[in-house]
């Protein structure tokens, strides 16, 4: 596998995992490790060989969103690039399972891909939300039609509208997560539960996640057309560029 800066590939048979890797920033996730994961997964995809796949981050937090000083810059282009949702809608579609380890803050764009893996285990330090619109953007990497369908539409739209900021046991409550368990635990929670998936045929998994994502996703398609649209509109509005400054005077290493 390819050297990278920002997350970690570990192996253990055949379970592969991926450790987001910038805990000095909360993991905020950066166009270079935006870069490395999609390089990883290509990687990983062609490897028939793993069962499992595991998303964590280093540290006491898994992502707490983008790197807001990228991010402050980008412009309608790089929205209609699609450049997050891309990695994330791989990250939906990679043939194993894929599980999340959150703990602590994960937040905006971090929030988005534990939305894209299958199955979220949650350290009951998990702070969890979409807050983007507090920059003068929208969760535009997928949040719009996966997270609707994880907690229903209304309950949606008040975590995008109201920028709210889940603790473990209501992320649970609401179907966000799928359990909590301790911090401590967190970790060995996680290798009990990929050991149950590692028990079933991994064709049959695969066959299954095929299936169940075919019928989730309906027109989400189109749904990310539209993310990628508005994003685009809002990437260059001078209000984005006011409260990304605002923020990123007051804050360092900043992220969303």
């Amino acid at each position: 596998m390819s050297e990278c800066d920002t997350l970690r590939l570990e192996r253990a048979g055949p379970i592969a995992t991926i450790v987001l890797e910038r805990p000095e920033v909360m993991n905020a996730i950066n166009l270079t490790m935006v870069q490395e994961l999609h390089r990883t997964l290509d990687e990983l995809m062609t490897d028939d060989s793993i069962g499992a796949l595991v998303l964590k981050g280093e540290g006491e937090h898994f992502a707490a969103g983008a790197d807001l000083n990228e991010l402050e810059k980008r412009q309608r282009l790089d929205a209609l690039r699609a450049i997050n949702a891309s990695l994330f809608q791989k990250v939906e579609s990679f043939p194993a399972p894929v599980i999340t380890l959150l703990r602590g803050y994960t937040l905006g764009g971090g929030c988005e891909l534990a939305l894209a893996s299958d199955i979220r285990l949650a350290s009951d330090t998990l702070k969890i939300g979409q807050t983007e619109a507090r920059f003068g953007i929208i969760p535009g990497a997928g949040a719009t039609h996966r997270l609707p369908r994880l907690v229903g539409i209304g309950k949606a739209k008040e975590m995008i509208f109201t920028m709210m900021i889940l603790d473990a046991a209501e992320a649970n409550r609401i179907g966000l997560v799928n359990r909590v368990v301790s911090d401590a635990s967190l970790e060995d929670e996680g290798a009990r539960l990929v050991e149950r998936i590692l028990e079933a045929d991994p064709l049959a998994l695969r066959v299954a996640k095929v299936a169940i994502n075919a019928a989730a996703q309906g027109g989400s398609a189109a749904t990310s057309a539209v993310e990628n649209l508005g994003q685009a509109i809002l990437f260059e509005s001078e209000e984005k560029q006011r409260r990304m400054r605002a923020f990123l005077e007051k804050q360092s290493g900043g992220r969303s």
